[in-house]
């Protein structure tokens, strides 16, 4: 392991808007802030947001700095790059901007019910073989987790270049019946993208370099709080793909 990285491991500990808990606390027990972030972290009863997958927390940031009257959690396992969002967030001194270390499959010993109001996915890796569906942050497996600690009615946003992702998703949503707000598939190109999308991060600003459209979904889980995970693997969505490079 390099030494920078070192260096950012520990110095991400010294930041307040930092949470790092150990692996037990994530896998054998509840956080000691789960249903608690309001009053201790955030000390304040404004809506919580989050962003899965945050990289180096950019979006966190930058949504945070457009939303004070809402708070921000930027939610990874890469403890070197959230350590730039991080930093940032402390030498602004953003008091309505947090930074979790922890996988996402373990979020429901991190927040109680309905302690989440909104959740931001952006570009997280599509996971494009069938075998890892299950994988996608959008699959039923995952939107069981969500529907555990998203209020009633609360907005799941996904952001991505890709295009498998972007179907993927709106196959589930056709699937289960849910409330779809926006899908739409080139939000540059359409001029659909507002001050909130139109945030890049680094790896918009390659995917956007190379000519690839950014997609934008806007769904609901209503009113599931016991949102059903069933076996199903994309196999819709990868068929329709493969005729479709066939012709």
């Amino acid at each position: 392991m390099g030494k920078d990285k070192l260096k950012r491991f520990a110095e991400n500990l010294t930041f307040d808007c930092f949470v790092q808990p150990a692996f037990e606390e994530m896998f054998r027990c509840d956080h000691p802030l789960k249903g608690r972030w309001h009053e201790e972290f955030f000390h304040n009863d404004n809506p919580i947001v989050l962003e899965l997958g945050c990289g180096k927390g950019e979006y966190t940031v930058a949504l945070a700095e457009r939303n004070p009257d809402k708070n921000f959690i930027g939610v990874d396992i890469k403890g070197a790059r959230m350590w730039r969002g991080a930093k940032s967030a402390t030498e602004a001194k953003m008091s309505n901007v947090g930074f979790l270390r922890a996988r996402i499959e373990f979020i429901t010993s991190m927040f109680a019910k309905g302690e989440i109001s909104e959740i931001w996915i952006t570009f997280p890796d599509p996971q494009l073989k069938t075998r890892r569906a299950k994988k996608r942050l959008t699959s039923p497996l995952f939107l069981t987790l969500y529907a555990q600690i998203l209020e009633c009615g609360g907005w799941i946003n996904l952001k991505t270049d890709s295009q498998h992702l972007f179907a993927y998703t709106q196959e589930v949503v056709r699937r289960f019946g849910l409330e779809c707000e926006v899908a739409n598939s080139d939000i540059y190109g359409s001029g659909y993208a507002d001050e909130v999308l139109s945030v890049k991060t680094a790896y918009e600003q390659v995917y956007l370099q190379r000519g690839l459209p950014i997609t934008y979904t806007r769904f609901s889980l209503g009113e599931q709080s016991d949102f059903p995970m069933f076996d199903w693997e994309g196999d819709d969505v990868e068929e329709k793909d493969a005729e479709e490079s066939r012709r």
